[in-house]
């Protein structure tokens, strides 16, 4: 090329790279003057200065735009490690594509005049973004360690007794809902030679609204599973095969969900040998529906119990007066309690104030007749409303699930909040007296024992997702107390005598933020349980907002400073947006925690997701709510606002938060302190714009479904974006083995031991995970080979 095309393609080069790197500076700098008026962080606004002037003199083919940017990286690492430390996750947008922006200014300098002046400039960014790159690298370890080993204990804890011996009959597997198997064939020494043993298709369709959320439920040589629209499906435990299938034949509709079954047996099936059949409906399966039924099936056959309400099913809707759009119905699995059936109900949020009751009601296990009924807003109705009437409509819906304690009687209920989740001085005093609270009622006649509330006039939709546990633990002086742990989607753990409600370890008012919207009001001061450690809640500040890359991730910046942020409580904004942190997720949600009883750890698994909250006037007519297309005329009328919430995200759709967005928390019982903390899952099936990135990097993702912890010192989760069974030690954190599933899990894997071959098996239902695209309908049990 003659010397006159080279000097032109120099030109051009250095006008494509210039130009590339000025539209970069202009961006930074327009919103970093943004930023600055709004009180945030000058850095923004100082790095645009320094990269418009850096593509200016690469235009110009000036080798001074070399030594410009290597300032630039030399002041972006002093001000990365003053706000953010050495963490790789915070320091990822702040170093990484400021070091390859630095590559392509070197590249660019290759278009100027040869000579020292261009190697000088050339040797100082190259050397600036290889050292920024290295100090990135050098961070990952330090914020990917995986917890602090811990020295395993006696045995001071012993589970509750296990129903059943080796099968998983609850929920929780146990009354309690510990989530404990007392097994240690699988254990930190083998675990990493599991292999798949079975593997189930459930035949569920993939479709708007559905969710596999199962939990299956295992007694004796039986494994029980359930679809989104509850078909029951019976498998022998050992091989997967299908013995039976019931199908009530539901209409899917928006929210279709099935997190599992209950397990009944009469008295006569109970005395009964190991093995030998029992009687037509003596041992029985019960599942509600997403069109509010109760089932029983036959546990060997799948057929009805014809003596059970009408033809083997109770109308749930019975006393509810009228369920418009299926308003009302059953996601959570039914509570067996000796011989009652207890159901509460999901609600559909922000449809109408005068939603169906969020009355909890005991059935008989054997006839479906009604035994009580508990009406927070009338204790008067006991059973069935007076003739005309119905149970007390808007009131706080127990749709998660409860756990019972035999010996005391007493079966503990986790409420929601009357509806809009975003508004309350409409709600009666009663409503405000049980959300978001845990009640204790007398399991033989539904009678309150004693209440505790988590919030106080909740407007943040935080109600209690978490199904209670029931554990034995240590106390000032010596010796153990029969305790109830109650997870919450703000983090905090309180912890409870069950008998009494009373706090074990310390509950104390603290003072939060007012000023509500015009005609709301708010508790001035909200529970915090002080003696416990809270979960991933701490509070947010501009410099722990995140994003890709440093434009995204001042865009998050932006958004921060724009919003109101008190601190936790931060009431709903009305002229701007509010921060909600924890977002309506949790925090902790309906996948509850397991109990390590050999070591006395809470496995705790936990999002850290912000939202914005904005009240909008409900005669604005761009106002945009979750309102089904059949909510009523007057629904929410009588109230001045509806609610837009959504996560804080980022232009390129990843969040506003720097991660870990989930993680697992061990916290030992006995010294109430954390003993590790691990993210959980990869990006490996996210990424920005919500294209997979397929990079395994442990960030940490949503999810809802809970850990099972087991005597082999093991911790089994699956609930994460991308599609993995996992197992960790229970003594350090470690990640010692992980599957991958065909597709993500939304619910909670479970563990058994057959009684046929002895083998133990860990089980997990495999539909697709919220947030991702791909569904399935796998069930795959693992054992060692």
């Amino acid at each position: 090329m003659s010397e006159k095309g080279r000097g032109r393609a120099g030109l051009i080069g250095a006008i494509l790279g210039g130009g590339f790197v000025g539209l970069v500076g202009l961006a930074i700098l327009a919103g970093g003057v943004q930023l600055a008026m709004l009180g945030g962080s000058p850095y923004y606004l100082a790095a645009g200065v320094a990269i418009v002037a850096t593509a200016g003199l690469l235009v110009l083919r000036r080798p001074l735009a070399g030594l410009v940017y290597a300032a630039l990286l030399v002041a972006t690492l002093v001000w990365a490690f003053w706000e953010s430390g050495f963490q790789f996750w915070p320091l990822l947008p702040r170093l990484f594509a400021p070091a390859v922006l630095g590559l392509i200014v070197a590249l660019t300098l290759l278009a100027t005049p040869k000579g020292r002046p261009r190697g000088r400039a050339l040797l100082a960014v190259l050397l600036a973004s290889g050292v920024t790159l290295a100090v990135l690298g050098a961070a990952i370890p330090g914020t990917f360690s995986q917890g602090q080993a811990k020295t395993a204990k006696a045995p001071l804890f012993q589970p509750l007794p296990a129903a059943g011996g080796s099968d998983w009959r609850y929920y929780g597997r146990d009354p309690g809902g510990q989530r404990y198997a007392p097994f240690d064939q699988i254990n930190a020494g083998n675990v990493k030679a599991l292999k798949v043993a079975w593997t189930v298709r459930t035949g569920a369709k993939p479709m708007r609204g559905s969710e596999d959320q199962n939990t299956p439920l295992q007694v004796g040589d039986t494994v029980y599973l359930c679809t989104p629209t509850n078909v029951v499906i019976a498998v022998d435990a050992d091989t997967g095969r299908e013995r039976w299938r019931a199908d009530p034949k539901v209409k899917p509709h928006f929210w279709n969900r099935c997190r599992g079954v209950g397990y009944y047996e009469t008295a006569a099936a109970r005395t009964l040998p190991p093995g030998q059949p029992a009687a037509l409906c003596d041992r029985r399966i019960i599942s509600s529906t997403i069109d509010a039924r109760l089932i029983a099936y036959d546990a060997a056959t799948g057929a009805r119990c014809p003596a059970f309400g009408e033809g083997g099913v109770v109308d749930l809707k019975t006393g509810m007066g009228e369920v418009r759009g299926n308003f009302y119905f059953q996601t959570s699995t039914p509570t067996v309690a000796g011989d009652r059936i207890i159901i509460g109900g999901w609600v559909t949020d922000n449809q109408e104030l005068q939603e169906p009751a969020g009355v909890v009601r005991a059935f008989d296990a054997v006839t479906g007749e009604l035994v009580w009924a508990w009406d927070l807003g009338n204790p008067a109705i006991t059973k069935l409303p007076p003739d005309g009437q119905t149970y007390t409509r808007g009131t706080p819906n127990v749709w998660s699930t409860p756990a019972f304690d035999e010996a005391l009687g007493l079966v503990y209920l986790p409420t929601g909040n009357a509806t809009p989740d975003y508004w309350g001085s409409h709600r009666s005093s009663a409503s405000d007296r049980y959300n978001s609270s845990v009640v204790a009622l007398d399991i033989a006649t539904g009678r309150e024992r004693w209440r505790f509330q988590t919030v106080h006039h909740d407007v943040w939709d935080y109600d209690v997702p978490s199904q209670p546990m029931l554990a034995d633990v240590p106390v000032a002086g010596g010796g153990t107390k029969p305790a109830l742990i109650q997870l919450t989607k703000r983090g905090q753990v309180f912890v409870l005598d069950r008998a009494t409600g009373q706090p074990i370890h310390r509950v104390v008012e603290k003072p939060t933020p007012q000023n509500p919207a015009p005609g709301e009001w708010v508790s001035p001061t909200q529970p915090y349980s002080v003696d416990m450690p809270t979960v991933g809640l701490t509070r947010l500040s501009e410099k722990m907002m995140w994003g890709s890359t440093p434009i995204d991730q001042m865009l998050c910046r932006i958004s921060f400073k724009k919003a109101r942020y008190d601190g936790d409580f931060t009431p709903p904004g009305v002229d701007r947006p509010s921060i909600q942190y924890p977002g309506n997720g949790g925090g902790q949600n309906w996948g509850s925690g397991a109990f390590d009883a050999r070591r006395g750890l809470l496995i705790v698994p936990e999002m850290r997701m912000p939202q914005t909250v904005q009240l909008v006037r409900t005669n604005d007519p761009k106002v945009a709510t979750g309102r089904m297309k059949d909510r009523p005329a007057q629904s929410l009328g009588a109230i001045p606002y509806d609610a837009e919430n959504g996560w804080m995200l980022g232009p390129l759709f990843t969040p506003c938060l720097q991660p870990p967005s989930g993680t697992l928390t061990a916290i030992d019982v006995t010294t109430r302190k954390i003993v590790w903390q691990v993210p959980a899952g990869t990006a490996e099936t996210s990424g920005p714009l919500g294209i997979a990135s397929g990079l395994k990097i442990p960030v940490g993702t949503f999810g809802l479904g809970g850990p099972v912890t087991t005597a082999g010192g093991l911790t089994f989760h699956a609930s994460t974006t991308d599609p993995y069974l996992r197992a960790y030690d229970n003594g350090t954190g470690k990640l010692l083995w992980q599957a991958k599933l065909p597709v993500g899990v939304g619910g909670t894997p479970m563990t058994y031991v057959s009684p046929k071959t002895g083998k133990q098996y860990v089980v997990v239902s495999a539909g697709g995970a919220r947030l991702t695209k791909q569904k399935g309908d796998y069930v795959i049990a693992y054992a060692l080979p």
